[in-house]
């Protein structure tokens, strides 16, 4: 379900480790307290633990939180460690962290500056 969860809202991953065994509650304090952000608001919100085996996707379905919880039975995902900020995923960028790819992916096509017409 995760891996097809489709939504024209924004996704935010929780760069760093996260306590995993923080609920619904745990979560949305994480999202309000730390990072400044409603978590009302109508957005997925991706925290991973320490082992990165383990997702955890908080969503305000506007009646109530739904909480979804994934573990993978071998391999890691690629979790960006540097810092314990939050960081917004580019639809594209989510499917590879859900594919087990690291959200940063070297362009196919790199862009070229400094061209003059001769």
């Amino acid at each position: 379900m995760l891996n097809d969860f489709n939504c024209s809202c924004p996704v935010y991953i929780a760069c760093g480790y996260t306590d995993l065994r923080r609920g619904i509650d745990g979560l949305a304090s994480i999202v309000s307290t730390q990072f400044q952000m409603n978590p009302f608001q109508t957005a997925l919100f991706l925290f991973c633990g320490r082992k990165r085996d383990r997702i955890k996707a908080l969503y305000w379905e506007g009646d109530g939180f739904l909480l979804l919880y994934k573990r993978l039975e071998s391999g890691s995902f690629q979790w960006p460690r540097t810092k314990a900020e939050v960081r917004t995923l580019t639809p594209q960028q989510y499917r590879w962290l859900m594919e087990g790819l690291k959200t940063e992916q070297p362009k196919a096509n790199k862009t070229v500056t400094g061209l003059s017409a001769i």
